[in-house]
C-alpha cells in the first residue's frame, strides 16, 4: 500500500463538502421507506436503468458545490455512461449556480459487499471532482454514513478516500495512482466488510484499508452514487476552478457483490 494523508486544512473542507451533501441533498426520488435493500448486480451503462437508477435534476448540493444538477447532464452512449460539466442552464435557473452538472444515484440502498466502477475522470486541471461513492443520509431517515472514492482534477494522479460515520469524517487519505485517471479507464473497488474494515483496490491491487483505529466505520446501507462538480470557496482543497470548455467524466460499468 502507498499513501500519502492529507493536511488539515483538507480534512476541514472535505468534512464541510460532505456534510453538505447530507442537509442539502435533495429527496430521493424512491422514498425512504420503500427502498430495498439491493442485492449483487453488474450494470453495463449503456442504457438509463429506471428500475436500478435515477437521475439528480434541478437543484444543488449547496455551498462548495458551484452546479446545479441537470438529468440531461447524465447520458448513455457507445457502451459508457457520460457526465458533462457545463455552463447550460438549469431548471429553475441552477438553484443560483453558474454551471451545470449530473449525479447518478440507486434507488436501492446497500449493505456490506464489494463496490467496484470502472471510470475515467474528467480532465482540464483543477477544482473539479470525479466521484464514486455510498451515501445515506437525513434524506433516507438514517444517520450520514459515507464511503468514498475521489479524483481531484488537480492532481488527476491521486485517489482521495474517506469515510464519514454517522456524520463525522475527517479520514481522508491520498493514494498515488501511478497513472493519469483523467486519461483512460481503471477500476476502482471499495470493499466493506461487517467485520470492522473498509479496503479500497485500484486495478485489483489493494492501496488503503480503514480498520476503525481512526474513527467508527459506517454500518447504515447507503445508495450508490456518481457524480461530478466544480468547487467554490474550497480553492486550498480543490485549487482554483477556471471554465474553459465542457468537462466529462465518463463510466463503463458499475458492480455490487454482496457479502
Amino acid at each position: 500500500m502507498r499513501s500519502t494523508t492529507t493536511h488539515h486544512q483538507l480534512r476541514r473542507w472535505s468534512l464541510a463538502g460532505a456534510l453538505l451533501v447530507g442537509l442539502f441533498a435533495a429527496p430521493a426520488l424512491v422514498p425512504p421507506a420503500e427502498a430495498a435493500i439491493g442485492g449483487s448486480f453488474v450494470d453495463n451503462l449503456d442504457r438509463f436503468d429506471t428500475a436500478r437508477w435515477h437521475k439528480a435534476d434541478g437543484w444543488s448540493n449547496g455551498g462548495m458545490f458551484n452546479a446545479g444538477w441537470r438529468a440531461d447532464h447524465v447520458w448513455h452512449n457507445g457502451g459508457v455512461m457520460g457526465i458533462n460539466l457545463d455552463t447550460t442552464s438549469c431548471p429553475g435557473g441552477c438553484s443560483g449556480k453558474p454551471y451545470a452538472s449530473g449525479e447518478y444515484r440507486t434507488n436501492d440502498l446497500f449493505s456490506y459487499g464489494r463496490y467496484e466502477v470502472r471510470m475515467k475522470a474528467a480532465s482540464g486541471g483543477s477544482g473539479t471532482v470525479s466521484s464514486f461513492f455510498t451515501y445515506t443520509g437525513p434524506s433516507d431517515g438514517q444517520p450520514w454514513d459515507e464511503i468514498d472514492v475521489e479524483i481531484l482534477g488537480k492532481n488527476p494522479r491521486q485517489m482521495q478516500t474517506n469515510y464519514f460515520t454517522n456524520g463525522v469524517g475527517g479520514h481522508e487519505t491520498l493514494i498515488d495512482l501511478g497513472f493519469d485517471a483523467s486519461a483512460g479507464y481503471h477500476s476502482y473497488a471499495i470493499e466493506w466488510w461487517n467485520r470492522g474494515t473498509i479496503n479500497w483496490f485500484v486495478d485489483g491491487r489493494l492501496v488503503h484499508q480503514e480498520n476503525g483505529s481512526r474513527g467508527p466505520l459506517p454500518t447504515h446501507p447507503q445508495r450508490i452514487m456518481l457524480n461530478l462538480w466544480p468547487g467554490t470557496g474550497v480553492d486550498s482543497w480543490l485549487g482554483p476552478f477556471r471554465y474553459a470548455g465542457q468537462r466529462t467524466a465518463t463510466y463503463d460499468w458499475v458492480k455490487y457483490t454482496r457479502y
